[in-house]
């Protein structure tokens, strides 16, 4: 199992943001859209805020492909429109590719990783 994490700005507007959360509950977001995230293999995906600051975090399978979803998502007209809907609350960050929205953070630190044994609760 892999876990990737991205991060995207939205408007800095509230009723902006507020209307982006909405289009994410669960009677708004469109079942094509979900489905082309269960479809592509992926075992969960959160998006979290702080101000107009997005935080999405995929976990899926060792074997899948940020590339095979990419052209699922490009051959799928439903989700195509939801990407352009999605994109009037989205802005890409200042260091950005051209073209690119999401884009996938560097892990620089694993508590788990440092090894070690857990210290009991009190």
């Amino acid at each position: 199992m892999k876990r990737m994490v991205f991060a995207l700005d939205l408007a800095d507007d509230p009723a902006a943001i507020a209307e982006y959360e909405a289009w994410h509950s669960a009677g708004r977001i469109w079942p094509a859209v979900v489905e082309s995230l269960r479809d592509s293999g992926l075992e969960n995906l959160e998006i979290f805020r702080t101000g107009n600051r997005l935080c999405l975090i995929m976990e899926a399978p060792d074997e899948f492909s940020l590339e095979a979803k990419a052209a699922a998502d490009a051959a799928n007209p439903q989700v195509q429109v939801w990407e352009r809907l999605m994109a009037t609350f989205q802005r890409t960050l200042p260091w950005a590719p051209p073209g690119q929205k999401w884009l996938r953070m560097q892990r620089i630190f694993s508590l788990a990783e440092l090894g070690g044994e857990r210290k009991p609760r009190p």
